[in-house]
């Protein structure tokens, strides 16, 4: 397997065991490398305060899911395009894109993140994936 393939199947498997099977510490101790950077404004820096945030997500949003829809690498970086349901009444349905930064080892070291709600609503008739 190259390179390219492992980081992807290290963030897949990373995401969906954080996300969608409520398991950040299990994620982290298996897909994150020595250091975890978070450049996502409302979750703290370092491994061990993104597992705080998730286990939370994790007891408020148990139901929530992570479907991907695309997922592009390019030297040590993925990117992932998601679609999120937060099983939740109110801004239920998310598009996200996330960027992962990989270590040589193909741990996960450093994210960025940005997202917004899928809109019940469009001007257009594409999708937003």
């Amino acid at each position: 397997m190259n390179k390219h393939e492992r980081n992807k199947n290290a963030v897949a498997a990373f995401y969906d065991l954080m996300f969608n099977q409520n398991k950040p510490r299990e994620a982290i101790d298996r897909y994150a490398g020595t250091e975890y950077i978070q450049h996502n404004p409302h979750v703290p820096d370092g491994k061990e305060a993104f597992i705080r945030y998730f286990e939370e997500k994790a007891k408020t949003y148990p139901e929530k899911r992570v479907e991907f829809r695309r997922i592009i690498t390019e030297g040590d970086f993925v990117v992932v395009h998601c679609f999120q349901d937060w099983a939740t009444d109110d801004e239920r349905y998310w598009a996200s894109i996330d960027i992962f930064r990989l270590d040589e080892e193909g741990k996960i070291v450093e994210h960025w993140d940005v997202i917004q709600p899928v809109p019940d609503k469009s001007a257009n008739e594409n999708t937003m994936f």
